[in-house]
């Protein structure tokens, strides 16, 4: 499969995949329903991430939106200082007053467990439409994103939301770094780093298991 770098206009495309792949994840299914049970508002939510890395040009998809990847370049940040506020009010408009104290948290921990250094890229969000899940795809654009990353010596770091989907970051080169649990049903979310494969740190970790072996 083809995959390509999205542009504004495919934003509604990756948007609506990320918003019905995310919808049942143990992280954000629960932290961000409405306050009456509604989850009209997350489609917007999502929009605005995904918005906020197009301008990168690092956000890659297929033809059909059917998987889609959403990276942040080192250094950079998710949001605009408007795109923050709009985020900030749809989740003080939607959520209770409870939820919208355990987001806050919850965001805390994400940022706080987020590691400095080296320069990475990050990977936001992966997912894929459930009309085609089990394929392989997402797996496979996760491949290509990370080929290309390697070609330019860049490390990588995400959050797994879903322990289902641990083994399949691991099988890509993915280690657990941390862990931190989320705030209204103590769900596990599992940092995890992946060294550029010709990066020293990698050689260092190549020597040290071919040393414990």
């Amino acid at each position: 499969m083809d995959f390509r770098v999205a542009t504004a206009v495919d934003v509604d495309a990756v948007t609506e995949t990320i918003t019905l792949a995310f919808r049942d994840d143990p992280i954000w299914g629960v932290a961000l329903v409405g306050a009456d049970g509604g989850t009209a508002h997350c489609r917007r939510f999502w929009q605005l991430y995904v918005e906020g890395a197009v301008r990168y040009s690092t956000v890659f998809m297929a033809d059909d939106a059917s998987t889609v990847a959403v990276w942040l370049p080192p250094g950079a940040g998710d949001l605009t200082a408007e795109q923050q506020q709009e985020v900030d009010e749809l989740i003080a408009a939607n959520l209770s007053p409870e939820h919208a104290r355990a987001y806050d948290v919850l965001w805390e921990r994400f940022e706080t467990s987020h590691p400095d250094g080296p320069p990475h890229m990050y990977l936001s969000l992966l997912a894929t439409h459930p009309d085609h899940r089990g394929l392989g795809i997402g797996q496979q654009l996760l491949a290509d994103n990370l080929a290309a990353f390697d070609a330019d010596g860049l490390p990588a770091y995400l959050e797994s939301t879903n322990p289902a989907n641990d083994h399949r970051y691991e099988r890509a080169g993915f280690r657990p770094i941390g862990r931190f649990q989320a705030v209204i049903d103590d769900a596990t979310v599992t940092t995890m780093w992946r060294d550029a494969p010709n990066s020293r740190d990698a050689q260092d970790a190549r020597m040290r298991d071919a040393r414990a072996g």
